[in-house]
């Protein structure tokens, strides 16, 4: 039986995106994340993903080319009517409506012996983790600071939960952590249901960063370090 996998790529504060919504910073070269290790084994090791609704959208109803050629299970309230393109006989995209429980559940039906990997963003993420349905942790650090903006880990309670280090794999501009729950909490049947808004696939953040910052703002770019500590400071102060 396969894991299903969380992941996501945050700066050493925890944020992953800057407080505009951007991505830019954390993925300042998409060719070099495309070849790494981490991006690699999961693209060997997944049998089928779950998406959420908004990073659908970001397709703009094209998956041609998509890095993860699976079965994709994308949560949401309303399908779109139109047929999304790039479909075949390897991906796939099946709309749910009935919660985070049944797209995780198709989707392991889907992988059979391989991994469920979660590409949908923070909100996706957060009720898997809420909701205690996934195996593994995998965090990518970036070494930046962003020091405002959305952080992975709001609004998760993980109770007691305990976590083992899987495995840590190292390319030029990140580290990779795998985290394992060697002690999981009681599942929330009531973990909420929203859909999710970000990214969790090299194409996505393509989208993200072409369609939605073409004007790309930094207020806070100029992290300096102050004896012991790393201070954010505001160009111009």
């Amino acid at each position: 039986m396969g894991k299903v996998i969380v992941g996501t790529t945050m700066s050493l504060d925890g944020f992953i995106n800057d407080r505009h919504g951007s991505l830019e910073r954390l993925y300042p070269n998409l060719e070099e994340l495309r070849e790494t290790e981490m991006l690699q084994e999961s693209l060997k090791s997944t049998g089928a993903a779950v998406m959420g609704r908004h990073a659908f959208d970001m397709a703009n109803g094209d998956f041609t080319g998509y890095e993860y050629q699976v079965p994709i299970f994308v949560l949401t309230h309303h399908p779109p009517q139109q047929i999304t393109k790039g479909q075949n006989d390897k991906l796939t995209i099946t709309f749910v409506t009935d919660g985070i429980h049944s797209a995780i559940e198709k989707a392991k039906a889907a992988a059979g012996e391989k991994d469920v990997t979660v590409v949908g963003g923070a909100n996706t993420a957060q009720q898997i983790i809420r909701s205690g349905l996934f195996d593994e942790l995998q965090i990518g650090i970036v070494p930046i600071l962003l020091c405002s903006g959305l952080r992975f880990f709001d609004n998760v309670s993980i109770g007691n939960m305990q976590l083992d280090i899987a495995q840590i794999l190292q390319s030029p501009s990140r580290v990779d952590i795998g985290y394992r729950v060697v002690k999981s909490l009681q599942r929330d049947p009531s973990a909420a249901q929203s859909l999710t808004h970000g990214f969790g696939s090299v194409r996505h953040i393509q989208f993200c960063i072409n369609r939605r910052h073409m004007k790309f703002h930094r207020v806070l770019t100029n992290p300096q370090r102050d004896g012991n500590l790393f201070v954010c400071k505001s160009p111009g102060q």
